[in-house]
């Protein structure tokens, strides 16, 4: 396996890690000190059920390279206008709200366009 198809193997998926790892980060608001340790248990898990989506997504692009690509961007993609608005009606921003979206929803885009490039590559090796 060449070197290029090697890194492009491996990018989507720690990039894709990275990303479920920083969503992740979210949950921990659902620990607060006024509800019982089995409330806060649930809550935590149901804040985490984002998390275990994308995961499952990720194994999906594991294995089928193609499809998990094109389910990450249409994640990303269908996932943006719904984060800006939501962020924009919390602080009036447009340019805040673009930033979120940076940070939260075109990771995704990135890592299926990724995903997609790696399975592109590795079909191009194996025909020669």
């Amino acid at each position: 396996m060449k070197e290029s198809t090697k890194i492009f193997h491996w990018l989507p998926r720690i990039i894709c890690m990275l990303a479920i790892l920083f969503i992740s980060l979210f949950a921990a608001d659902a620990f607060s000190p006024g509800l019982t340790i089995w409330q806060q248990l649930g809550a935590f898990i149901i804040h985490l059920i984002p998390s275990f989506i994308l995961l499952a997504v990720l194994i999906i692009a594991w294995k089928w390279e193609y499809v998990g690509g094109i389910i990450f961007i249409i994640i990303g993609l269908g996932l943006s206008p719904i984060v800006f608005m939501h962020n924009y009606k919390m602080n009036d921003s447009i340019w805040m709200s673009i930033f979120i979206i940076l940070i939260i929803t075109i990771p995704f885009v990135i890592v299926g366009v990724l995903f997609i490039v790696s399975g592109y590559l590795k079909k191009k090796h194996n025909q020669k």
